[in-house]
């Protein structure tokens, strides 16, 4: 007979979640998950495994990745007292800073926002905190001034783009909350490259990180993380973060990436180009409402009630895109798309036609 129950083992945190769900994509347009739908050409493949074939797999990797770290210092032109610590994605990043904060920390961010800083914060038994944006998805600074001043949060997250509305938040609110705070302000830039330059980097000081993804560049399947921050911080993320986090092929794989940065570059601006031309598609239908966007995927919001029907229909032509209208509030009866390629772009806006006339 067992001595335990997984009622009784487990914390109660752990209990009440939902594991994190990803759609299965095999067969389909996928166009779910934010990423760059640009494979690589032969010529560039054999570059890059030139750069592979002397890892030294027997050996384990630089645990601070300092080679890397430095390459993204010098490319962020950031200060000698700016730090920057690399992580499994920016979710581990994300588990470190809160695992970080002493029992009971308050950590504060907005509704909607992306959905791993509350379930990170909710498995450590942390008390989060969702300000409601305003129905432009524009931040609400007198409410979320009231919750710093209710709450005094260790940890503030803003999204800059925020997923899943795609917006850049006003850089005078950002900037009244930074001064506001207590605690730590983290800018999660994640879809920089598609934001026209815009960015909290050069603002990295006292309580203020940025954080960044390799992800959305078009790297996702590496899996690699960072955030730039002053010394003393840092230094305390190191204290606990595991030992050899970023394995070698990864540090070498970004690095060979950065120093092509031209190619992702090309990318991103063609991503741009369609992202500009599917809004305008998307804006033409009838009873649809594309929101702008400075990320590499479109919010929009379908005729009442019809979301769950209409996503259906487009998965069932072999287009996968993201329902976000289960999460209810000013997400109901809304759709998320990622910006593919022209062709990939073309499938889902005639699925969503024949689904629109179901």
């Amino acid at each position: 007979m067992s001595k335990f129950t997984v009622q009784t083992l487990f914390r109660p945190e752990v209990l009440a979640l939902s594991a994190y769900h990803v759609a299965d994509a095999q067969g389909f347009i996928k166009l779910d998950a934010m990423e760059n739908p640009y494979i690589w050409s032969d010529e560039f493949k054999q570059m890059w495994l030139a750069r592979l074939k002397d890892c030294p797999l027997n050996r384990y990797p630089d645990p601070e990745a300092r080679e890397l770290a430095g390459m993204l210092k010098t490319l962020n032109q950031l200060p000698n007292e700016i730090d920057v610590l690399l992580g499994n994605g920016s979710d581990e990043i994300i588990q470190l800073l809160l695992m970080a904060l002493p029992p009971n920390s308050h950590v504060l961010s907005t509704t909607p926002s992306f959905v791993m800083y509350k379930q990170i914060s909710d498995y450590l038994g942390l008390n989060y905190h969702g300000v409601s944006l305003r129905a432009d998805f524009e931040l609400d600074l007198p409410a979320m001034l009231a919750a710093i001043e209710q709450h005094n949060p260790a940890i503030i997250f803003l999204a800059y783009p925020n997923n899943p509305t795609g917006n850049l938040f006003d850089e005078n609110a950002i900037n009244q909350i930074i001064a506001a705070a207590n605690g730590l302000v983290i800018i999660d830039e994640a879809y920089e490259p598609f934001a026209n330059n815009a960015s909290f980097m050069n603002r990295v000081a006292n309580n203020v990180l940025v954080m960044r993804t390799v992800s959305k560049l078009g790297l996702a399947g590496l899996r690699l993380g960072y955030i730039a921050g002053e010394h003393e911080i840092i230094e305390q993320l190191h204290k606990i973060r595991l030992p050899y986090n970023i394995n070698v092929l990864t540090q070498t794989s970004v690095q060979f990436a950065l120093e092509n940065k031209a190619v992702f570059d090309e990318q991103t601006a063609a991503i741009c180009a369609e992202r500009r031309l599917m809004l305008t598609a998307l804006n033409s239908l009838k009873g649809i409402t594309a929101f702008e966007t400075a990320a590499n995927f479109i919010l929009f919001k379908t005729p009442e009630n019809q979301a769950t029907n209409i996503f259906e229909a487009i998965k069932e032509q072999g287009v996968l895109i993201k329902n976000i209208h289960p999460q209810g509030g000013l997400l109901k009866d809304c759709l998320r798309v990622t910006v593919g390629t022209p062709d990939e772009n073309q499938a889902f806006l005639q699925a969503l036609k024949v689904a629109l006339n179901f």
